[in-house]
C-alpha cells in the first residue's frame, strides 16, 4: 500500500486570480506547500496536481513532481481522482488531500490521518478537527464546525454553530481543518456520487459523504493550519515565518 500527497492547484480564483505562484518570502505558495508536504515522514511521493502549464512550470522548476489534469472539475476531489487515475494508484492506497493554499500545517498531522485509516478499516475518509473555545469563531460560518461519536466518526458539519449550548454552559466547538485522506477506492466512487441536500445547503463536500452513509474518521488535533485566500493572508504566513526559529516551520500550531 502507498501514501501519495496530491496538492490540488488551479491558477484562476475569484477572490485571488493566480494565487499558487504568488511569493511568500521569496518562494511561490505552491512550492512553500510542497516543501511542507516533503517533511512528512512515511510518504511515498507528492505530487501536484494542475491544468495550469504556468503551475506545471514552477513546480518543475524547482524540482517538484506535477500530475497535469483536466480543466473542467469542479472540486479538487475530482481533479484528484483523474491524478490518481493518471498514476495508476491501486484501489487500497492512500491518497491525503493537502490544499495548495495551505502552505504551513503540522507535518506529523499527515501521518496521523494515514495511521487512522488504517487503524479503521470501515472509514472511507479521515480529516483532522482542532477543539476551539472561542465563541467569535464558532459564529463565523467561514469557520466549520464538526460533531463526532464515541468511536471518532463525524456525525455533521456546519457552518453554523456546532453543537448550539442550551444550557448555558461555556461553548466549545470542533473546528474542521480541510486536509483529508482517502482510500483511492472511494475516491473514484465520490466523485461520481450525486450531491446531497445538506451538502447543497452548507456547501460542504465532505457531507456528500455521509449523506451516502461512508464513514468519516475524525482525527483530533491540537495543530492547525494557516490558509491564503486572499493577499492580505499572504502577509500574515510571511509574518509567522518570520517568527519562526531559524526560519523552520514547527511541527504544530498551538
Amino acid at each position: 500500500m502507498k501514501i501519495i500527497a496530491l496538492i490540488p492547484a488551479r491558477y484562476g480564483s475569484t477572490r485571488f486570480p493566480g494565487k499558487p505562484l504568488a511569493p511568500i518570502l521569496g518562494k511561490p505558495l505552491i512550492q512553500r506547500v510542497y516543501e511542507q508536504a516533503r517533511l512528512v515522514p512515511g510518504l511515498d511521493a507528492v505530487y501536484v496536481a494542475t491544468d495550469d502549464e504556468r503551475i506545471r512550470d514552477c513546480v518543475t522548476g524547482f524540482g517538484g513532481q506535477v500530475v497535469m489534469t483536466r480543466g473542467d472539475h469542479p472540486s479538487g476531489s475530482d481533479r484528484l481522482a483523474e491524478a490518481s487515475f493518471l498514476l495508476r494508484l491501486a484501489p487500497e492506497d492512500l491518497v491525503i488531500n493537502i490544499q495548495g493554499d495551505q502552505p504551513v500545517f503540522p507535518p506529523e498531522l499527515i501521518q496521523q490521518l494515514a495511521a487512522a485509516l488504517q487503524q479503521d478499516p470501515l472509514a472511507a475518509m479521515a480529516t483532522p478537527a482542532r477543539r476551539v473555545d472561542d465563541l467569535e469563531q464558532g459564529l463565523n460560518p467561514n469557520v466549520v464546525k464538526v460533531v463526532f461519536d464515541q468511536q471518532g466518526r463525524a456525525l455533521y458539519f456546519s457552518r453554523s454553530l456546532l453543537p448550539f449550548w442550551r444550557d448555558g454552559q461555556a461553548p466549545y466547538f470542533y473546528k474542521h481543518i480541510g486536509i483529508y485522506a482517502y482510500r483511492v477506492d472511494f475516491l473514484q466512487k465520490f466523485v461520481n456520487l450525486p450531491p446531497g441536500r445538506w451538502e447543497d445547503a452548507e456547501k460542504l463536500e465532505q457531507l456528500r459523504a455521509l449523506e451516502h452513509g461512508f464513514a468519516i474518521r475524525i482525527v483530533a488535533t491540537a495543530g492547525d493550519t494557516l490558509e491564503v485566500d486572499t493577499p492580505e493572508d499572504l502577509r500574515k504566513v510571511e509574518t509567522y515565518l518570520r517568527q519562526a526559529p531559524g526560519g523552520i516551520i514547527p511541527g504544530s500550531l498551538l
